[in-house]
This record gives C-alpha cells, sequence and structure tokens, in this order.
C-alpha cells in the first residue's frame, strides 16, 4: 500500500512537472486566442466540436513544445530568477533531454494533426512559430531588446494559425468564397496585427515589474537599456495608440459587425489610458495596472469579434 501511495505520488508530481514545462496556463491562454480566430473565419458557419477539440489538442502540444525548449535552453538563466527558479529543469526535477524529448513528441504530434485534419499551410506556420520562438526569440534575449519584437511574431502567429486552419490560406493579399460572398483573407492578418501589437504594453509592464530579475539573468527585454523608464512607457502608450486602427480592421474588412467596433475601440481607449497614466507616474503600480488591463483585453476584444461574426 506505501509503495503504491508513493507510486501515485510520483505519477502527479511528474505531471505537475509537464504542465509547467509546457506553461499551460500562458499555452491555454494563446490557444484560445487559435481557436477564436478560427472560430471568426467566415468560413466556419457550423461548429463541428471534433474540430475544435482536435485544434485545441494540437495547439497545446505545439506552444507546449517551444515552452519546453524554451525552458531547456534557459535552465541556467532560470534557476537565477526567483519567478522560474521553481521550473522543473531549473530546479533539476527533470534533465534537459527529458525536456526536450517531450518537446519533440508533443511538437511532432500538434504539428501531424494540424496537417493532416486541417491543412498544410496551418502546419507549415506552426513550425515557423515553434522555430522562431524556441531558435530566435530565446537565445536573443541576452543580446538585444530587439527579442521583444522578434518575440512579438510567434506570440501572434497562433491568430494567424487558427485563421489559416479554416481558410487555407496565408496570403493577405487573396480572397476566399463563403455562400456566393467574397472576404479577404487580410482579416487574418488584422487578427494577427491585433495580438501583434497587444505584446509591447503587455510585456513591457511584465518586464517593467521584474527588471531586477531579468537583469540577473541577463536578460535585455525593455526598450531602454536604463531599465524601466519614460521611453519604455512612452514607446508602451505608441503601440497602443496603433492598435486603435488595426482594432477596426475586421469591421472594414466586413468579417464583424459595428457592436464588436465599438468594444474593441472601447477596449483599446481603456488600454491606452492605463499607459498614458504609466507614462505620466512611472511607477510599478502604474505598470501592474496597464499589465492587469492586458490580461482582460485580449478575452473581451476576441470574445466580442466572434460574438459579432457577420
Amino acid at each position: 500500500m506505501k509503495n503504491s501511495t508513493v507510486s501515485s505520488y510520483n505519477i502527479v508530481a511528474k505531471a505537475k512537472d509537464y504542465f509547467q514545462l509546457m506553461k499551460f496556463t500562458l499555452s491555454f491562454t494563446v490557444v484560445f486566442t487559435c481557436v477564436l480566430c478560427y472560430l471568426t473565419s467566415p468560413n466556419i458557419i457550423e461548429y463541428n466540436w471534433l474540430y475544435i477539440i482536435l485544434l485545441f489538442v494540437a495547439g497545446l502540444m505545439i506552444t507546449g513544445s517551444a515552452n519546453a525548449i524554451n525552458q531547456a535552453v534557459e535552465k541556467d538563466t532560470d534557476a537565477l530568477m526567483k519567478r522560474t527558479a521553481k521550473r522543473p529543469v531549473a530546479a533539476g526535477r527533470m534533465s534537459v533531454n527529458e525536456a526536450f524529448t517531450f518537446a519533440f513528441i508533443t511538437g511532432t504530434a500538434g504539428i501531424v494533426i494540424m496537417y493532416v485534419f486541417f491543412n498544410p499551410a496551418s502546419a507549415w506556420l506552426s513550425v515557423s512559430s515553434t522555430f522562431l520562438y524556441a531558435f530566435i526569440y530565446t537565445p536573443l534575449k541576452k543580446r538585444n531588446s530587439i527579442a521583444v519584437l522578434v518575440g512579438a511574431f510567434p506570440g501572434a502567429l497562433p491568430c494567424l494559425i487558427g485563421w489559416v486552419a479554416a481558410t487555407g490560406i496565408i496570403s493577405p493579399f487573396k480572397t476566399f468564397t463563403v455562400n456566393g460572398v467574397s472576404y479577404s483573407n487580410a482579416a487574418g492578418w488584422a487578427l494577427f496585427g491585433i495580438q501583434f501589437l497587444w505584446q509591447f504594453p503587455h510585456f513591457w509592464a511584465i518586464a517593467w515589474l521584474a527588471f531586477t530579475d531579468y537583469a540577473k539573468a541577463g536578460f535585455k527585454l525593455l526598450p531602454s537599456n536604463e531599465g524601466p523608464t519614460k521611453f519604455t512607457a512612452l514607446q508602451s502608450v505608441l503601440y497602443t495608440i496603433a492598435m486603435i486602427p488595426v482594432g477596426m480592421l475586421p469591421y472594414y474588412l466586413h468579417v464583424t459587425g459595428m457592436v464588436s467596433l465599438w468594444i474593441v475601440l472601447a477596449a483599446n481607449i481603456f488600454l491606452l489610458i492605463q499607459c498614458i497614466r504609466l507614462l505620466t507616474e512611472l511607477n510599478a503600480i502604474a505598470a501592474r495596472r496597464v499589465m492587469f488591463s492586458s490580461y482582460i483585453y485580449l478575452p473581451i476584444v476576441f470574445l466580442s469579434l466572434l460574438a459579432d461574426k457577420v
């Protein structure tokens, strides 16, 4: 009985480590927007729950794979930071080889699902997203703050992957027809653009709060080498302003209606106000407001776009 209890405990502990390795909460959020963008496409007229579940599972596998590679590569720097020191590889509970094996199996399985059940275009985008995040963004974080710009591409690609999973088209210059109505595939890129720009105020707010921890690890993730400064806050304001016209594009591309246009506009203005407060106050409290405002921004925006789908 005792051995059985110990064995059960070990299984639960190992499962927790794998959940932590794939950064389950972050992966869930990313995949959530991917699925919403898939459902927002005019191609999806009726919900097929099998395909929704398959997309969700594939997304978790692919995102989890990229996060696992990230933790395997950054095990030494993760060990230096309080917020990441307890991760399984950094803490020594899991070997680098085990993390890479997990990443290879889950990543391959997720990409195969995308290729077989959806289309080759979405599978190739998934490969590109994983490569950019794990092998370009991850090592670049120690070299230059441009890493945030580079990382924003794989961070926003799940939106485009979800859209392409429905349409099978990557190019923003092509159109597709549903029930005799022609739509521009640029709408998928508009969804990508929303999440792409959102990442800057979101991530810089986090980097503002975790600057000391990041500095210990040698990460250069703020636009100013001097750390949390007025320049960082100003950049957050500018990117949030850019989000306003991009957020209107789904309406002007005739994919969503007027109600969501006003909801997205209100969400953008609310986030902009928080960034302006950061610019004027320049403190951790204001940065925390930006961070939490950005957390609620994505579900409000993408759920409203889906609910008001034309």
